[in-house]
């Protein structure tokens, strides 16, 4: 009987040993932090690298530029379309997509006349407006220097591009700029600023950078700081047969 009572007090202690070291939170399996739903949206890539995604909508394909763009003034482009490109025309003003973005990616490819004229600004000179207000550059920065936060790449007058990654004269090239659109307080100024980050011919030259206000030729962006929505993608006439081809964006 003795020897009853001790097995008894033996399994006893073992058990509530075996049970104390089990309190706590459950061991973490792998399964417990995937997550499987809901499953991620499929987009198939273009064939060639700079093609659009399924998902994209393609703003210039070529030939059709009076379907997604307008003059200024609201009336057809006065841009020539000619050979899958569109050219600046000098005098014939700005072009702007009839759709309205807010958070997007763009793609855009655009050449600087082969032909040489002119130096700094006065050569090669266009720009791509985000959301009409904020500009970045476009101009031919091959050999040919400027002030830098005015050369192509740059946030005109804001902030200079990290490296200059221009192509020689002629020669197409790309810009593929990720856009966060900005929020505004009650008051007019920023929430929460627009960001960009460019990459041009496939090197980043604007890293996640925060604007600091509408852009300005003459004068301080944040002092034109106005609360806006959605808007328009701008492509500039500056004078210069600047050309353009293979436009698409996505909506973030």
């Amino acid at each position: 009987m003795k020897r009853i009572c001790i097995l008894f007090c033996v399994l006893t202690l073992t058990t509530f040993g075996l049970m104390a070291q089990t309190e706590g939170p459950m061991p973490m399996k792998p399964e417990m932090t995937e997550i499987w739903d809901p499953e991620v949206r499929v987009v198939t890539p273009g064939t060639a690298p700079m093609d659009a995604p399924s998902d994209a909508i393609v703003l210039f394909n070529g030939t059709d530029i009076e379907s997604e763009w307008t003059s200024g003034d609201g009336n057809l482009p006065k841009w020539k379309v000619e050979n899958g490109a569109v050219t600046v025309q000098r005098g014939g003003g700005i072009i702007k997509t009839k759709r309205v973005f807010e958070d997007f990616q763009l793609h855009i490819e655009w050449r600087s006349p082969s032909e040489v004229v002119g130096t700094s600004q006065g050569r090669g000179n266009s720009g791509v407006f985000l959301q009409e207000r904020y500009e970045i550059q476009i101009l031919d920065n091959y050999n040919n220097r400027t002030y830098r936060n005015g050369q192509a790449g740059s946030i005109y007058k804001q902030n200079a591009p990290l490296v200059n990654a221009c192509k020689a004269p002629g020669e197409w090239q790309t810009y593929d700029i990720i856009y966060t659109a900005p929020r505004f307080k009650d008051d007019n100024t920023y929430f929460t600023p627009p960001v960009v980050t460019v990459l041009h011919n496939g090197v980043l030259v604007q890293n996640n950078v925060q604007l600091r206000g509408p852009t300005e030729y003459i004068g301080i962006p944040e002092y034109n700081i106005k609360k806006h929505g959605p808007g328009s993608i701008t492509l500039q006439d500056h004078g210069n047969p600047v050309s353009f081809r293979n436009i698409w964006i996505r909506e973030l």
